[in-house]
């Protein structure tokens, strides 16, 4: 039963790193990356498609993003789909593609996105440490329901703590790698 519990936390924490990677993946840091259009979705044929699935995006430097739709009556849709996601970002068209170029970052814009990413990571320790609240607080229903000696559920809550501790300093490292990535002209 207790190694139900660690294993448990172990995955739910693996989870938020993941969930906290991706949402530090869409901050934009002046270089053109195509996990910036994750989250647009296109109308195709009346139904919203994100729009990977409908186009080839590529980077032709790293100040450009090119879009090459599968279907050339979709360059209207995805113009208008991007300039409504609110990213930031302008496209324009050549007829073929759409064309996005990734503005240079200013110094204040900067500064506000590293203080959006202490916050993503600060929501992803809130989370490392309510799950493992929740583990420590199903710890001691065990102890008191199945009779489980205190030298084990003490061990058990050792376990946890290691393990958030590694989450943690692991968030800490994407936080750091990220801010660099920012602060890069």
């Amino acid at each position: 039963m207790i190694e139900n519990i660690l294993k448990d936390a172990e995955h739910r924490m693996d989870q938020t790193l993941v969930h906290t990677r991706m949402e530090l993946g869409k901050v934009r840091t002046g270089r053109a990356n195509p996990e910036l259009l994750d989250g647009i979705q296109v109308s195709y044929y009346g139904t919203m498609t994100p729009l990977n699935q409908v186009a080839n995006i590529s980077l032709p430097n790293p100040q450009t993003m090119s879009i090459l739709p599968y279907e050339k009556a979709l360059i209207p849709d995805i113009e208008k789909a991007i300039l409504e996601s609110n990213i930031g970002l302008t496209p324009s068209n050549n007829g073929n593609a759409v064309i996005v170029p990734i503005p240079q970052l200013s110094e204040e814009r900067r500064k506000e996105l590293i203080r959006y990413v202490h916050d993503l990571v600060e929501e992803g320790r809130v989370s490392v440490r309510n799950v493992r609240k929740d583990a420590n607080h199903q710890l001691k229903a065990l102890q008191t329901g199945e009779h489980i000696s205190e030298d084990e559920i003490r061990r058990a809550e050792n376990d946890i703590q290691t393990m958030t501790d590694r989450h943690i300093n692991e968030l800490k490292t994407i936080q750091e790698q990220k801010e660099k990535e920012i602060m890069k002209v």
